[in-house]
């Protein structure tokens, strides 16, 4: 409804604005809508343009996008609310606009789409019709919808970690500092290192299940599982259980990606559950018979991009870049996105879980050897951040600069009331607020 009326109320603007367009030998192609389409010709060559509709832009709500007074990140047109919107007056906003185009094209080799969700696509589809011209690389050619499965999970096929703990008297002793460490471009990062399955997928029953599974290498697919109570396991008491489905108490029957089926076999040093796959008593599976670094090509533009937005400095496009990863890779799970045929190769809900757990089971690995070295546990984690009390020069992020290593993202002086806060604390709840309240206390500093 938003869209029609912001269509309808342009359409005035749109008509008084085309004769002076076409007495100049421009000429419309196809009907107006919510982009103009133009062309001329110039002699021999021929010029084609297309004019997005900014209006219209403020319509695309999801949760890439805010409501009423709270606007979030509009792709392109940038964040009101990190202070990367265009400028107030006209011609600064006009230049502004121009240079973020130009430098879209540049670094992206494509224009950016009405939200950053189609730029990552637009991205993706450049170098999908370069693969087609050349016969070279991996071409997928058709979506990946979720098989017709029997207890498909809930929400997420594999949902983000999100788990908090009571610190005790460990936790707390020597505490100065409460930190937040984050994964750099989590989902970047596992994009262009995993393996997406595309193409002809096939459904394993019982004894094939099994034994797909237990082959050197499982394909990429998803597993009928039974999670193991991991109360009779030996696992760290101050970590989240290994998966978000699991329970301490009793087994659980759940659908995994082959992600997780190896994670729960790794060592419980390399945050694994050191499971083998008997344990998991697999009875169905849907594996699919390709399988290859279909992101790879992709993830590399995109990492190359926001090299350059960092190294000069450029936060609207280093934040743009973030939204385009992050809002593609959340996309892929929704088919009304990806409605029109030459689209519909974008619906991929498989690969946006198996990137989920990739980031999660990275990062348990990350905490598993942040204890090794530093006997420090993390009290919360959220999706790819992990929250811990500190000690005096104590530092958990990575040296490296290299995607998906952890890097500091908050870090907050610890006050003897905020210690306060955290010893007397009795429920996870409490904890969570005493994290929000020495965060809140550090609020300027942060931004």
């Amino acid at each position: 409804q938003l869209r029609q009326r912001a269509a309808t109320e342009l359409t005035q603007t749109i008509t008084a604005s085309l004769p002076p367009l076409i007495a100049a030998g421009w000429a419309l192609r196809g009907d107006p809508g919510y982009v103009i389409h133009l062309i001329r010709k110039v002699g021999k060559a021929t010029q084609m343009v297309d004019l997005v509709l900014e209006p219209y832009v403020w319509t695309y709500w999801n949760k890439d996008f805010g409501w009423g007074n709270r606007v979030g990140d509009m792709g392109i047109l940038g964040n009101p609310a990190a202070g990367t919107y265009l400028p107030d007056d006209d011609l600064p906003a006009a230049r502004e606009l121009g240079r973020r185009l130009a430098w879209s094209v540049k670094h992206l080799d494509t224009l950016p789409g009405p939200t950053p969700a189609r730029t990552g696509a637009a991205v993706l589809d450049k170098i999908r019709r370069e693969r087609l011209r050349t016969g070279k690389g991996i071409v997928v050619t058709a979506g990946g919808p979720i098989p017709p499965i029997d207890g498909a999970p809930r929400g997420d096929f594999e949902p983000a970690a999100g788990w908090s703990r009571i610190p005790d008297a460990d936790d707390l002793e020597g505490a100065t500092a409460l930190v937040t460490i984050d994964q750099r471009a989590a989902y970047l990062a596992s994009a262009g290192m995993l393996s997406f399955g595309y193409g002809r997928v096939r459904n394993l029953l019982g004894v094939d299940a099994a034994a797909a599974a237990t082959s050197d290498k499982p394909p990429f697919g998803i597993w009928r599982v039974t999670l193991p109570a991991a109360g009779q396991y030996a696992l760290p008491e101050k970590l989240p259980l290994p998966h978000p489905a699991m329970l301490d108490d009793q087994p659980v029957q759940t659908w995994i990606t082959t992600i997780s089926l190896d994670g729960l076999c790794a060592p419980i040093a390399d945050g694994g559950m050191g499971l083998d796959v008997d344990d998991l008593d697999i009875t169905e599976a849907w594996v699919y018979e390709e399988q290859g670094r279909a992101l790879d090509k992709w993830a590399k533009v995109l990492r190359e991009a926001r090299a350059v937005a960092a190294e000069t400095g450029d936060a609207a496009m280093k934040r743009f870049l973030g939204a385009c990863y992050k809002g593609y890779v959340g996309r892929m799970v929704n088919p009304d996105m990806w409605t029109a045929t030459r689209m519909q190769h974008h619906h991929q809900p498989l690969w946006r879980a198996a990137i989920m757990a990739h980031c999660r089971w990275r990062g348990r690995r990350v905490a598993m050897r942040i204890a090794r070295e530093t006997g420090r546990w993390p009290i919360r984690t959220m999706t790819d951040s992990w929250v811990y009390l500190v000690g005096e020069g104590q530092t958990l992020a990575d040296d490296s600069d290299a995607l998906g290593k952890m890097v500091l993202e908050k870090h907050v002086e610890l006050t003897d009331e905020m210690l306060l806060a955290f010893a007397e604390a009795e429920t996870t709840h409490e904890v969570r607020l005493a994290i929000a309240a020495a965060h809140g206390a550090d609020h300027d500093e942060e931004q």
